[in-house]
């Protein structure tokens, strides 16, 4: 599991469009760890894969 921070420096944004894309429901899926979000490497790289396969249909 991974921090948003770790997240952010992964995918190249500021912790604050994370945040932006969860209220949104556009970025990778988050869980609530108790008070804390964390995020699954998987569905971070599952996400990340989807935008890549989005973009060369475009």
């Amino acid at each position: 599991m991974a921090t948003p921070e770790e997240v952010a420096v992964y995918l190249g944004v500021p912790v604050k469009t994370l945040y932006q894309w969860r209220h949104r429901r556009i970025g990778p899926n988050a869980l609530k760890v108790g008070r804390h979000l964390r995020y699954r490497w998987t569905e971070v790289d599952a996400w990340l894969t989807a935008q890549s396969a989005y973009d060369l249909t475009a």
